[in-house]
């Protein structure tokens, strides 16, 4: 079952990002905390959603958390999918796809015209699994991101 995260759901959500860090190399670049999370999914300005899909016996055994954005060339929303998690022992079991439907549901309820998310080149049963679905990889797009000093060296005081 895939049912929209609620309030009570954070730190759930919070102890699967910490796993997928665990799963991804990358434990110590996981810093949000609870209170973070809830700010960002039920604060006064929610600016991410999120998705819990549960087992028969309504245990929470992955999510997916998204938001927003926009394509200037079809000038429409669209879905960026931050994180996709499904439990080590739920794996298998249709959840990952059943929150991918659920998220393609809401583009097409919506008039959202992608649903994209970004994979790790060395996680080839995920990439089998996307291009399963019918996902095509953007071989010709290079992912940058600014964090960190760099971040803060770039955005710093104007002319300091």
């Amino acid at each position: 079952m895939i049912r929209t995260a609620e309030a009570a759901d954070v730190p759930v959500i919070h102890a699967m990002i910490r796993e997928l860090a665990e799963y991804e190399r990358a434990v110590d670049e996981a810093r949000a905390t609870p209170e973070q999370l809830h700010d960002a999914l039920f604060g006064e300005h929610p600016a991410v959603f999120g998705l819990i899909a549960e087992d028969d016996a309504g245990e929470p055994v992955g999510f997916a958390l998204w938001f927003r954005n926009f394509s200037t060339w079809r000038g429409t929303h669209g879905i960026h999918l931050e994180d996709l998690y499904v439990r080590p022992s739920a794996r298998g079991g249709g959840h990952g796809r059943a929150l991918l439907v659920e998220l393609a549901r809401i583009c097409t309820a919506r008039g959202y015209a992608r649903l994209e998310w970004s994979v790790l080149d060395w996680n080839e049963p995920s990439i089998g699994f996307y291009k399963s679905l019918g996902a095509v990889p953007m071989d010709e797009w290079t992912v940058f991101r600014l964090t960190d000093g760099a971040l803060a060296e770039l955005g710093g005081p104007v002319g300091g």
